[in-house]
């Protein structure tokens, strides 16, 4: 069974972004993660949030449990920290899905 979230972000340095993807990419994928599909949108024809949505994109794992240790790495947060908060100034969660 994987665990998938479905997130939209508002990516406002792309070249930046593109550094977190790449520095955090292998520990995501030690840990049996992947990104599914990615996509750089140009407009929001609905949305349940005031925040611009530019990038969605599916990130999957393979349970709950190894997405939240993901998500608490100290080398994972230290690439967050270095890349990903200067260049994405709103993250909204869409979905969360198990199959």
């Amino acid at each position: 069974m994987a665990f998938k979230r479905i997130m939209g972000l508002n990516v406002i340095d792309d070249e930046r972004y593109q550094a977190y993807r790449e520095a955090m990419e292998p520990i995501l994928i030690d840990m049996g993660g992947r990104f599914g599909y990615d996509f750089k949108i140009a407009e929001v024809l609905r949305s349940k949030t005031e925040a611009p949505i530019n990038r969605v994109f599916t990130i999957e794992f393979p349970s709950e449990a190894v997405m939240d240790a993901f998500f608490s790495r100290a080398d994972y947060l230290e690439i967050k920290a270095q890349y990903f908060e200067a260049s994405v100034a709103d993250v909204t969660t869409l979905a969360l899905a198990e199959d």
